[in-house]
């Protein structure tokens, strides 16, 4: 697997050991597979599909997975190639597949199996050296990161907030969390200031915050959590409602908002014809809910029911994704939606 982008990571390491461990002990069905699967896309899908590369590899070894991070927009760029031999199997995807992603592999013949995997937050986070902020308003937020925004100091957030320099750091703009974040913060898809320190590197980001006195970042709540000695966490609050601290509860519950959402991979229905590769999905979505609530990982596993409806999608070959048509800012009733696909 291709790790080396994630950085060195003792906690994921123990992780992976655990979760071979537990899959050793449980064995598995069929015979011997040969062939490659190539994944790549979201740095926060990554550690999900590393586990399951890691698990599945352990059985059957003749299977080459190679996972890559080069965010949600990236990975999707890999997926929908003008090249067919250039194309992945499996794009991570920490959002949706959004309307001109559709519209291109329309164009371009490409069918594909969207399958939801688990929820996540996002975690705001600022140095932990930093005393005088515990909590930001959604409005807050919008006026730090929206478009021209001349917010550069923390003074100017809020009354009572020093005179000292304000240094952002964010995903980059091929990060499906940048593209959640701006559509349910600033309330438009992508629409961001220019001059942050941004990247599709989550461990960059947290490096960043937690060397700069007077920083504040967002990225995945699991980021946060393998990291927390080096951050603080920020409480984020909704309008009137008082300000929620993300936890697998408040993710779970749908009490933090709007910061929590859900993780998806999407297979290219070609590649789901290869025996790896179907192997490959039937086993992660088999275990994807252990693996994602393990240490270093830490998302939300979803309903036993949506599990088993995203196994149906990969047993029949369900192409197309249940999001298409729905508003960015509408509903995120994930039950709904994919039983009526």
């Amino acid at each position: 697997m291709n790790c080396a982008r994630l950085g060195s990571n003792a906690a994921f390491g123990r992780l992976l050991s655990a979760l071979v461990f537990g899959f050793c002990a449980m064995g598995a069905d069929g015979g011997e597979l040969t062939g490659k699967v190539s994944v790549n896309g979201s740095s926060t899908v990554a550690p999900i599909s590393m586990a399951a590369a890691e698990m599945f590899q352990s059985k059957q070894p003749k299977v080459q997975i190679t996972v890559g991070i080069s965010g949600t927009g990236g990975g999707f760029k890999k997926f929908l190639d003008d090249r067919a031999d250039l194309r992945i199997d499996i794009c991570d995807a920490s959002r949706a597949i959004e309307a001109s992603e559709i519209e291109r592999a329309k164009k371009l013949g490409i069918e594909f199996v969207e399958l939801p995997i688990a929820l996540d937050g996002m975690a705001v986070v600022v140095h932990p050296g930093n005393s005088f902020c515990n909590d930001l308003t959604v409005a807050e937020l919008k006026r730090i990161w929206e478009p021209g925004s001349t917010i550069n100091n923390w003074k100017d957030i809020r009354p009572g907030f020093p005179d000292l320099p304000l240094k952002l750091y964010g995903p980059g703009t091929d990060s499906g969390t940048f593209d959640y974040f701006t559509a349910a913060v600033v309330g438009k898809e992508k629409a961001c200031r220019s001059d942050y320190t941004g990247s599709e590197n989550d461990n960059v980001l947290v490096q960043g915050v937690s060397g700069d006195k007077g920083s504040l970042g967002y990225f995945g709540f699991a980021y946060y959590d393998a990291n927390k000695a080096k951050l603080k966490l920020l409480a984020v609050a909704h309008g009137a409602e008082k300000p929620v601290l993300p936890s697998l509860e408040t993710i779970r519950t749908g009490v933090y908002t709007p910061l929590s959402r859900p993780l998806f991979i999407y297979i290219n229905k070609a590649s789901l014809s290869r025996p790896e590769v179907k192997a490959f999905a039937e086993f992660y979505l088999e275990n994807a809910p252990a693996i994602v609530q393990l240490p270093g990982v830490h998302y939300v596993p979803l309903s036993d029911e949506l599990y088993n409806l995203a196994k149906q999608r990969v047993a029949k070959g369900t192409s197309g994704s249940a999001f298409e048509g729905v508003s960015s800012s509408g509903p995120r009733n994930l039950l709904e939606l994919y039983r009526g696909k």
